[in-house]
This record gives C-alpha cells, sequence and structure tokens, in this order.
C-alpha cells in the first residue's frame, strides 16, 4: 500500500507557506505517496497543485456541506459535513506521517491530535514549535525540518521503518 502523508496548514499563509507546501507536494508525488489535506486555500491549495504537477495523488477532506469551495487541484474530495473534526477523524487518522507548514489554530490542532495518537511522526516547516513552560521542547515533541526536501524524507522515512518491521 502507497505511504499516504497529511499536509496540513492555514488557508491564510505567507508566500513561503505556499511555496514550501507546492515543493512538498511535487517531491511527494514524485515519491509515489498519496497526500491527503483539507481540500481548500492557502497551504492546501498549493500542496495539492505540487502534487497535481509532480502527477500524483490528493485527497481533500472538506470540513463542509459541498465540494464547491475545493481546490480545483485535488484528485479526489471527501465532503465530511464534519467541521474541524474532520482533522481528527479522518486527516491524521488516515496518515502515515503528518507534515505541518505555516501556523494556525488549525494547524496546531492537527499537530496536536497527531502527536496525542502517538505512532505517527510529525515534521513542521516554518510552524509551530511546542515548548513546555520552562521554554524547552517537549519530549518526543515534533521534528522541526528545515526544508521542503528534509520535511519529505524525514516523512518517507516512514516506509523504510514500515518495510524493516515486514522483514
Amino acid at each position: 500500500m502507497p505511504l499516504q502523508v497529511a499536509v496540513c496548514g492555514p488557508r491564510h499563509c505567507t508566500e513561503d507557506d505556499k511555496s514550501h507546501a507546492y515543493e512538498v507536494g511535487i517531491l511527494l508525488a514524485q515519491a509515489g505517496a498519496i497526500v491527503i489535506c483539507g481540500g481548500g486555500t492557502g497551504v492546501m491549495a498549493a500542496v495539492a497543485a505540487g502534487v497535481r504537477a509532480g502527477n500524483g495523488l490528493v485527497i481533500g477532506v472538506r470540513p463542509g456541506n459541498t465540494a464547491a469551495d475545493a481546490s480545483p487541484d485535488l484528485s479526489a474530495v471527501i465532503v465530511t459535513n464534519l467541521g474541524e473534526a474532520r482533522n481528527a477523524i479522518i486527516v491524521v487518522w488516515s496518515a502515515d506521517a503528518v507534515i505541518a507548514i505555516g501556523g494556525s489554530w488549525g494547524t496546531l490542532s492537527e499537530i496536536a491530535l497527531a502527536k496525542r495518537r502517538g505512532d505517527v511522526p510529525v515534521i513542521t516547516l516554518g510552524s509551530w514549535i511546542i515548548l513546555d513552560r520552562d521554554g524547552n521542547p517537549l519530549p518526543e515533541s515534533v521534528t522541526v525540518a528545515s526544508s521542503p526536501r528534509q520535511a519529505v524524507d524525514l516523512a518517507l522515512a516512514v516506509r523504510q521503518v514500515r518495510h524493516q518491521e515486514t522483514i
């Protein structure tokens, strides 16, 4: 089964976030990963465009009751009518790895839900860094990537772990 990577990020994002998301999308598509995202604007639209440019498969999981506002670059749209609950039920639980690009409250919630799940690597790129009250990174916190290539390589490392477990 192909690796499934969720790419999370805000609809209102910076140009750097869009550029990073587009490159992450291309790299994941070239690696044969299936990308899951929120399917809207901003980071979600940029990663979808990157996946499409890389001839890959990208699934958008929409919070509302229609696909009318979905990114046109999606390969498939899942309409949930679940609001933000879709983050826990579909986006995070369907992913083998999560890449968070940029920062918003929704992105932070997806990071927290993925970390709560416990068995999925969470990689951030220009996103939240989770610190304790003394300003130290939490144990087993997120992995911070410095580039789209590094974020994708860290997400794809799941494939190697999965392969070793089956041997």
